[in-house]
């Protein structure tokens, strides 16, 4: 359901937005949200990075590495549905339509980013594991996400649910267990958008 909810607040989002002007706009965002998390996250030439849940316009707009690939279970329905969006924009990038809990890939990874997308999974404890183990020993996985600011409303958003496009709900503390169980090292948290309920916040970490 939330897939399908994400596919249908895309093409409303996007609906009137000239193509050249958001896909400008949306790769100045990324470039800003690297730079924020700079101190920790530098991505060299020699590289494999992944985008994992990347959306029509993720970060891999914007990244130069060796090994680029680009993983999301809507593609093919964002390049059938969305003007702001087609493979052949991005010949660098490796295209895969996949779920995050089944995607298997080939190679090992130094960067994984899974931006906007945790929240969306079906089953967020394999996917955190995948994560995990798509990366190099030392590797760094980028995750964004969406994190309850009091316990009493993640209690009762969890009861009944009020945000259909994120069927997860959890607090910092929860996300960071989630990180710390697998074995991994948070160098950094960024909180880039403070809010009433929900704080988004970035993470940084390094896989032991």
């Amino acid at each position: 359901m939330a897939q399908k909810l994400e596919l249908k607040w895309w093409q409303n989002y996007l609906g009137k937005k000239d193509v050249q002007m958001y896909l400008e706009w949306k790769k100045q965002y990324w470039l800003d949200f690297l730079s924020d998390i700079q101190e920790t996250v530098q991505i060299r030439s020699s590289d494999s990075v992944l985008d994992a849940g990347c959306g029509p316009a993720g970060v891999f707009t914007v990244i130069n590495a060796q090994n680029v690939v680009a993983v999301d279970p809507l593609l093919e329905a964002y390049e059938q549905n969305l003007d702001h969006f087609s493979r052949a924009m991005y010949p660098q990038v490796q295209f895969e339509t996949s779920s995050i809990e089944m995607y298997r890939p080939t190679i090992l990874f130094d960067k994984v980013f899974c931006l906007n997308a945790i929240n969306h999974v079906a089953d967020i404890e394999l996917a955190f594991d995948q994560l995990f183990d798509w990366l190099q020993p030392q590797g760094q996985l980028i995750v964004s996400i969406d994190s309850h600011n009091y316990k009493l409303l993640k209690t009762i958003f969890r009861w009944i649910p009020g945000d259909a496009l994120h069927p997860h709900q959890y607090d910092l503390e929860d996300y960071r267990k989630f990180i710390t169980d697998r074995n991994g090292e948070i160098l950094q948290e960024v909180n880039s958008k403070p809010g009433n309920i929900f704080d988004y916040w970035v993470l940084v970490v390094r896989k032991k």
